[in-house]
């Protein structure tokens, strides 16, 4: 049987979202068997990096550490990551990445779409990234957390861009 990844993404966004916080939901999987999973926790945790996709692979790495992965590592997420959390991705080779919903103005597939490893670092290397992926309902996550987040939230107008994307 084959998981959703992105489906369980969307249902840690959902927990996110009920604790009053951005959201991001990440999953990671080893082949089909679900190792982590993580929602943003900037607000509660007081944390500037407490972003889903970090919180998760720190998760995945405690439990992977060197060994060899029986499967291919897979990381879900309702947001295109940033630069750091791509950077992560990578340093823990993740195989392959899925995201929701484009962040323009820090996400960053587009960033690091042209970069290549430099000599003796051929193992740390972009994963296969595929995004748009059940893109409608991770925005409209935006839209649900827009009509409750505090007006004075320091996350608010990010939110609003976010909600605001269009159709694609």
């Amino acid at each position: 049987m084959t998981i959703d990844l992105m489906g369980e993404a969307l249902a840690v966004a959902e927990a996110a979202l009920a604790a009053g916080e951005l959201p991001i939901g990440a999953v990671l999987a080893v082949g089909d068997e679900i190792i982590a999973r993580a929602h943003t926790s900037d607000v509660g945790s007081r944390r500037r990096l407490a972003h889903a996709e970090m919180l998760a692979m720190a998760d995945a790495d405690s439990l992977l550490g060197w060994d060899r992965r029986p499967a291919p590592l897979r990381l879900a997420t309702t947001l295109e990551p940033c630069v750091m959390c791509l950077g992560a991705a990578m340093a823990l080779r993740v195989d392959e990445l899925t995201y929701g919903l484009e962040a323009p103005g820090d996400g960053a597939h587009a960033v690091l779409a042209g970069w290549r490893p430099g000599p003796g670092m051929e193992w740390y290397r972009l994963p296969s990234i595929a995004g748009g992926v059940r893109r409608t309902e991770c925005r409209d996550l935006y839209r649900r957390w827009c009509g409750t987040a505090p007006a004075d939230s320091g996350f608010r107008h990010f939110a609003e861009v976010m909600a605001g994307l269009p159709d694609v």
